[in-house]
């Protein structure tokens, strides 16, 4: 009889394994929730709706956008974290997600060990946008005027932690600069606050200020990507003015850790097919969103690199969030 217990223990396995290598097989055959933890609006929820429905057509199932808001984004991510492998939840995101691994003292996740590098999308990065109402046409200009005036200029945030925030801040301290902190709820407040000039200066996303680009309220006056962007006509790149400042952003899918290769293989090759169409590709032009898909050995490599370099920018802005 034993024998016979052993056989059906066998077959109970061997089903089991070949139901998993099923569901690899047929994945996706329901929904996929993609998961945005921060407003909409941001960063990474603009860039998202850019190629959800692309993706979903060549993936044959819907991909449902959730915008999980809440402490610095760190909400969102962990529920993806704590998720099931299988697929069906992932995480766009961007650098605050190794942003997030050095500000928060007390995280319930690991940016890097749970999760897997799905695949990169592109880069994106930022621009230095100040009040035209500031006597200043320049990065040099804009920091000689804040240096002799410790304390009496503002800027605005997405929020504490926020990209926006460690941005400015990491400008501050390699400048040298003392500047007046404005935490808001989101990019679009943040936003709001320096059109309005109630604030002096923001470190905003590409597809953020990019529409804003003629507007007489504001100036952009730096790219923080190490060259010019193509996006920004006539734009220097920070790093001119002010030497190793550097300060960009991948974009990209990342999912609980485990999920099977099949899967990612899957995920990867339906979405460089989405990134080849003119349309997307035009969509994310003006989004501000250099295309670059990585695949997730890659990816995973990005992500590690960029963790040690986060790690260094939060340090130097010396934010911290218990």
């Amino acid at each position: 009889m034993k024998w016979i217990a052993k056989l059906i223990v066998a077959f109970c396995v061997m089903m089991g394994f070949q139901s998993m290598i099923n569901a690899q097989e047929n994945w996706p055959s329901k929904p996929i929730h993609l998961i945005i933890p921060f407003t909409v609006g941001g960063v990474q929820d603009g860039l998202s709706r850019s190629i959800s429905n692309d993706l979903a057509e060549v993936l044959g199932q819907p991909i449902i956008i959730e915008n999980r808001v809440g402490a610095g984004g760190t909400v969102g991510t962990s529920y993806v974290a704590k998720s099931a492998p299988d697929g069906y939840n992932m995480v766009f995101a961007a650098n605050n997600h190794n942003i997030n691994g050095t500000l928060y003292s007390k995280l319930n996740y690991h940016p890097i060990k749970d999760f897997t590098a799905v695949a990169q999308v592109g880069k994106t990065s930022y621009i230095l946008a100040i009040s035209s109402s500031l006597p200043v046409k320049n990065v040099d200009e804009f920091i000689a005027l804040v240096k002799s005036k410790p304390g009496q200029f503002n800027y605005s945030s997405a929020g504490v932690g926020s990209s926006s925030h460690l941005g400015m801040a990491y400008f501050n301290g390699i400048a040298g600069l003392e500047m007046v902190h404005i935490p808001l709820k989101g990019t679009g407040d943040a936003l709001n606050e320096l059109l309005s000039g109630r604030v002096q200066a923001l470190v905003g996303a590409n597809n953020v200020l990019l529409p804003f680009n003629k507007d007489p309220r504001i100036r952009l006056i730096g790219v923080t990507s190490e060259k010019p962007s193509p996006f920004v006509a006539g734009v220097p790149a920070i790093s001119t003015s002010l030497k190793g400042f550097v300060y960009d952003s991948w974009v990209g899918f990342l999912a609980p850790a485990g999920i099977p290769k099949p899967i990612i293989n899957k995920f990867y090759d339906s979405l460089t097919r989405v990134l080849k169409r003119p349309e997307v590709i035009e969509r994310l032009a003006k989004d501000g969103l250099e295309i670059q898909p990585l695949a997730s050995e890659e990816f995973t490599q990005v992500l590690q690199t960029d963790f040690e370099k986060m790690s260094k920018v939060v340090q130097v802005s010396g934010a911290k969030v218990d």
